[in-house]
Protein backbone atom coordinates (compact mmCIF):
# COMPACT_ATOMS: atom_id res chain seq x y z
CA UNK A 1 0.00 0.00 0.00
CA UNK A 2 1.72 3.14 -0.76
CA UNK A 3 0.43 5.93 1.90
CA UNK A 4 -0.23 9.63 0.34
CA UNK A 5 -1.00 12.34 2.28
CA UNK A 6 -0.99 16.15 3.68
CA UNK A 7 0.98 17.79 6.62
CA UNK A 8 -0.24 21.43 8.27
CA UNK A 9 -1.75 22.50 11.25
CA UNK A 10 -5.09 22.45 11.54
CA UNK A 11 -6.49 20.59 8.79
CA UNK A 12 -10.00 20.82 9.36
CA UNK A 13 -10.74 23.23 6.28
CA UNK A 14 -9.16 20.66 4.23
CA UNK A 15 -10.54 18.94 0.83
CA UNK A 16 -7.56 16.94 -0.01
CA UNK A 17 -8.74 13.73 1.15
CA UNK A 18 -12.11 13.60 0.03
CA UNK A 19 -10.20 14.76 -3.65
CA UNK A 20 -7.78 12.08 -3.66
CA UNK A 21 -10.15 9.18 -1.94
CA UNK A 22 -12.21 9.35 -4.81
CA UNK A 23 -9.93 10.10 -7.67
CA UNK A 24 -8.43 6.46 -6.51
CA UNK A 25 -12.08 5.21 -6.22
CA UNK A 26 -13.20 6.29 -9.70
CA UNK A 27 -9.87 5.42 -11.05
CA UNK A 28 -9.55 1.81 -9.58
CA UNK A 29 -6.48 2.29 -8.01
CA UNK A 30 -6.62 -0.31 -5.31
CA UNK A 31 -2.65 -0.02 -3.78
CA UNK A 32 -2.84 3.75 -2.77
CA UNK A 33 -4.34 5.86 0.30
CA UNK A 34 -4.65 9.69 1.41
CA UNK A 35 -4.34 10.69 4.59
CA UNK A 36 -4.40 13.99 6.55
CA UNK A 37 -1.33 14.25 9.31
CA UNK A 38 -1.69 17.23 11.40
CA UNK A 39 2.08 18.62 12.67
CA UNK A 40 1.56 20.42 15.60
CA UNK A 41 5.34 21.49 14.90
CA UNK A 42 7.33 21.69 12.39
CA UNK A 43 9.73 19.60 14.39
CA UNK A 44 7.96 16.77 14.44
CA UNK A 45 8.46 15.84 10.63
CA UNK A 46 11.17 13.97 11.04
CA UNK A 47 9.96 11.31 13.60
CA UNK A 48 6.87 11.33 11.35
CA UNK A 49 8.83 10.67 8.10
CA UNK A 50 10.63 7.31 10.71
CA UNK A 51 7.59 6.16 11.95
CA UNK A 52 5.38 5.97 8.58
CA UNK A 53 7.91 3.73 6.06
CA UNK A 54 5.14 3.63 3.41
CA UNK A 55 4.76 7.46 2.70
CA UNK A 56 5.46 7.64 -0.57
CA UNK A 57 4.21 11.36 -1.27
CA UNK A 58 3.03 14.63 0.58
CA UNK A 59 1.09 17.94 0.23
CA UNK A 60 2.64 20.65 2.36
CA UNK A 61 -0.29 23.11 3.65
CA UNK A 62 0.32 26.49 6.53
CA UNK A 63 1.81 27.27 8.48
CA UNK A 64 4.51 24.49 6.90
CA UNK A 65 5.26 25.60 3.12
CA UNK A 66 8.49 27.33 4.06
CA UNK A 67 9.72 26.04 7.50
CA UNK A 68 9.79 21.90 6.12
CA UNK A 69 12.74 23.19 3.22
CA UNK A 70 15.52 22.42 6.14
CA UNK A 71 14.44 18.52 6.35
CA UNK A 72 14.46 17.91 2.77
CA UNK A 73 17.60 16.54 0.62
CA UNK A 74 16.62 18.31 -2.63
CA UNK A 75 14.68 21.50 -4.04
CA UNK A 76 13.39 21.80 -7.67
CA UNK A 77 14.14 24.79 -9.77
CA UNK A 78 10.94 26.45 -8.63
CA UNK A 79 10.54 25.89 -5.15
CA UNK A 80 13.70 26.80 -4.64
CA UNK A 81 13.25 30.16 -6.80
CA UNK A 82 9.73 30.08 -4.54
CA UNK A 83 11.60 29.43 -1.23
CA UNK A 84 8.27 27.04 -0.81
CA UNK A 85 7.34 23.71 -0.74
CA UNK A 86 3.96 22.27 -0.90
CA UNK A 87 5.03 18.48 -2.29
CA UNK A 88 7.21 16.17 -1.51
CA UNK A 89 8.41 13.22 -3.53
CA UNK A 90 9.49 10.33 -1.06
CA UNK A 91 12.04 8.75 -3.13
CA UNK A 92 13.13 5.08 -2.16
CA UNK A 93 16.70 4.20 -3.04
CA UNK A 94 17.29 0.81 -5.15
CA UNK A 95 20.97 -0.12 -3.60
CA UNK A 96 20.33 0.96 0.29
CA UNK A 97 17.81 -0.59 2.45
CA UNK A 98 15.35 1.82 4.18
CA UNK A 99 17.09 4.84 2.61
CA UNK A 100 15.15 7.61 1.11
CA UNK A 101 15.63 10.97 -0.23
CA UNK A 102 12.97 14.11 0.16
CA UNK A 103 12.47 16.09 -2.96
CA UNK A 104 10.12 19.47 -2.21
CA UNK A 105 8.46 20.67 -5.26
CA UNK A 106 6.37 23.82 -5.81
CA UNK A 107 3.00 23.12 -7.89
CA UNK A 108 1.62 26.68 -6.56
CA UNK A 109 2.93 28.74 -9.07
CA UNK A 110 1.97 26.76 -12.11
CA UNK A 111 -1.24 25.91 -10.81
CA UNK A 112 -2.39 29.90 -9.64
CA UNK A 113 -0.77 30.48 -13.28
CA UNK A 114 -3.29 28.62 -15.29
CA UNK A 115 -6.45 29.38 -12.48
CA UNK A 116 -5.62 32.50 -12.69
CA UNK A 117 -5.01 32.90 -16.72
CA UNK A 118 -9.00 31.13 -16.86
CA UNK A 119 -10.12 33.93 -14.40
CA UNK A 120 -9.20 37.65 -16.38
CA UNK A 121 -10.63 37.81 -19.50
CA UNK A 122 -8.29 38.53 -22.54
CA UNK A 123 -5.27 40.61 -22.74
CA UNK A 124 -6.35 42.09 -19.10
CA UNK A 125 -3.21 40.92 -17.14
CA UNK A 126 -0.98 43.00 -19.17
CA UNK A 127 -2.60 46.25 -18.23
CA UNK A 128 -3.46 45.33 -14.26
CA UNK A 129 -1.46 46.52 -11.15
CA UNK A 130 -1.99 43.92 -8.38
CA UNK A 131 -1.87 43.67 -4.80
CA UNK A 132 -0.49 40.90 -3.02
CA UNK A 133 -2.44 40.43 0.75
CA UNK A 134 0.32 38.26 2.83
CA UNK A 135 3.91 37.33 2.56
CA UNK A 136 4.10 33.91 3.31
CA UNK A 137 4.39 30.73 1.04
CA UNK A 138 1.51 31.33 -1.35
CA UNK A 139 2.16 34.99 -1.37
CA UNK A 140 5.97 33.82 -3.08
CA UNK A 141 4.24 31.74 -5.82
CA UNK A 142 1.62 34.27 -6.64
CA UNK A 143 4.94 36.81 -6.72
CA UNK A 144 6.56 34.42 -9.47
CA UNK A 145 3.60 34.00 -11.72
CA UNK A 146 3.15 38.38 -11.39
CA UNK A 147 6.58 38.65 -12.52
CA UNK A 148 6.73 35.78 -15.39
CA UNK A 149 3.34 37.24 -16.73
CA UNK A 150 4.69 40.82 -16.86
CA UNK A 151 2.34 42.31 -13.84
CA UNK A 152 3.34 44.76 -11.33
CA UNK A 153 2.80 44.35 -7.53
CA UNK A 154 2.50 45.10 -4.54
CA UNK A 155 2.82 43.34 -1.36
CA UNK A 156 1.38 44.02 2.20
CA UNK A 157 1.48 42.82 5.18
CA UNK A 158 1.14 43.53 8.79
CA UNK A 159 5.17 43.61 9.05
CA UNK A 160 6.93 46.91 8.71
CA UNK A 161 8.84 47.28 5.51
CA UNK A 162 12.62 45.88 5.39
CA UNK A 163 15.77 45.46 3.28
CA UNK A 164 15.30 42.21 2.52
CA UNK A 165 11.78 42.34 1.28
CA UNK A 166 12.10 45.43 -0.72
CA UNK A 167 8.60 44.29 -2.11
CA UNK A 168 6.76 44.90 1.01
CA UNK A 169 6.13 48.75 1.06
CA UNK A 170 2.81 48.34 2.06
CA UNK A 171 1.17 47.72 5.77
CA UNK A 172 -2.64 47.20 6.37
CA UNK A 173 -2.75 49.88 8.58
CA UNK A 174 -1.22 52.37 5.32
CA UNK A 175 -3.40 51.20 2.33
CA UNK A 176 -5.66 54.02 1.70
CA UNK A 177 -8.92 53.68 -0.81
CA UNK A 178 -6.99 55.33 -3.73
CA UNK A 179 -4.29 52.81 -2.97
CA UNK A 180 -7.23 49.76 -4.04
CA UNK A 181 -8.72 51.92 -6.65
CA UNK A 182 -5.06 51.80 -8.62
CA UNK A 183 -4.71 47.73 -7.90
CA UNK A 184 -7.18 45.99 -9.73
CA UNK A 185 -6.02 42.64 -9.32
CA UNK A 186 -5.90 41.59 -5.58
CA UNK A 187 -5.33 38.18 -4.30
CA UNK A 188 -5.76 37.13 -0.60
CA UNK A 189 -2.87 35.04 0.15
CA UNK A 190 -3.47 34.59 3.68
CA UNK A 191 -5.29 32.24 5.73
CA UNK A 192 -8.17 35.00 6.94
CA UNK A 193 -11.59 34.07 5.93
CA UNK A 194 -10.55 30.06 5.89
CA UNK A 195 -13.02 27.10 7.84
CA UNK A 196 -13.88 27.05 10.87
CA UNK A 197 -12.67 31.14 11.07
CA UNK A 198 -15.28 31.98 8.33
CA UNK A 199 -15.76 35.60 9.70
CA UNK A 200 -12.19 36.71 9.17
CA UNK A 201 -10.97 38.86 6.29
CA UNK A 202 -7.95 40.89 5.03
CA UNK A 203 -8.60 44.52 6.66
CA UNK A 204 -8.72 46.58 3.38
CA UNK A 205 -10.39 49.47 2.47
CA UNK A 206 -13.37 47.42 0.83
CA UNK A 207 -15.74 50.54 -0.21
CA UNK A 208 -12.95 51.14 -2.29
CA UNK A 209 -13.51 48.57 -4.61
CA UNK A 210 -15.78 48.47 -7.83
CA UNK A 211 -16.90 46.64 -10.80
CA UNK A 212 -13.54 46.78 -12.39
CA UNK A 213 -11.79 44.89 -9.83
CA UNK A 214 -10.85 41.31 -9.42
CA UNK A 215 -10.43 39.50 -6.34
CA UNK A 216 -8.99 35.93 -6.07
CA UNK A 217 -8.35 33.82 -2.97
CA UNK A 218 -6.07 30.91 -2.70
CA UNK A 219 -8.55 30.42 0.29
CA UNK A 220 -11.29 27.66 -1.05
CA UNK A 221 -13.56 26.39 2.12
CA UNK A 222 -15.96 28.10 2.36
CA UNK A 223 -16.23 28.42 -1.32
CA UNK A 224 -17.31 32.14 -0.97
CA UNK A 225 -14.99 33.47 1.86
CA UNK A 226 -15.78 37.09 3.76
CA UNK A 227 -12.79 38.57 1.46
CA UNK A 228 -15.03 37.34 -1.51
CA UNK A 229 -18.27 38.27 -0.77
CA UNK A 230 -17.26 42.13 0.57
CA UNK A 231 -15.66 42.11 -3.25
CA UNK A 232 -18.82 40.94 -5.19
CA UNK A 233 -21.49 43.46 -3.44
CA UNK A 234 -19.25 45.79 -4.54
CA UNK A 235 -19.46 44.59 -8.46
CA UNK A 236 -16.09 42.91 -8.31
CA UNK A 237 -15.83 39.79 -10.02
CA UNK A 238 -14.09 36.91 -7.67
CA UNK A 239 -12.75 33.40 -7.85
CA UNK A 240 -11.52 31.02 -5.34
CA UNK A 241 -8.57 28.71 -4.65
CA UNK A 242 -10.58 25.11 -5.49
CA UNK A 243 -9.96 24.61 -9.28
CA UNK A 244 -6.18 26.06 -8.02
CA UNK A 245 -6.09 23.03 -5.40
CA UNK A 246 -7.39 20.58 -7.88
CA UNK A 247 -4.56 21.45 -10.62
CA UNK A 248 -1.91 20.94 -7.86
CA UNK A 249 -3.67 17.45 -6.78
CA UNK A 250 -3.24 16.43 -10.18
CA UNK A 251 0.62 17.62 -10.50
CA UNK A 252 1.66 16.24 -7.26
CA UNK A 253 0.13 12.84 -8.70
CA UNK A 254 2.27 13.09 -11.56
CA UNK A 255 4.95 14.33 -9.27
CA UNK A 256 4.47 11.09 -7.18
CA UNK A 257 4.55 8.70 -10.07
CA UNK A 258 7.24 10.17 -11.58
CA UNK A 259 10.57 7.63 -11.25
CA UNK A 260 13.34 10.32 -12.49
CA UNK A 261 13.02 13.85 -11.40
Amino acid sequence: MRTFGLIGFPLTHSFSSQYFTEKFNKGSIKNACYELFELKQISDFPDFIKNNPDITGLNVTIPYKESIIPYLDELDEIAEEAGAVNTIKVQSSEFKVQSSKLIGYNTDVVSFKESLLKFLPGDSSKNLVAMILGTGGGAKAVSIVFKNLGIDYQLVSRQKPSTENPELSTQYNELTEEIVKQHKLIINATPLGMFPDVNKCPDIPYKAIDHSHFLFDLVYNPEETLFLRKGKEKGAKIKNGLEMLYLQAEKAWEIWNRYCI
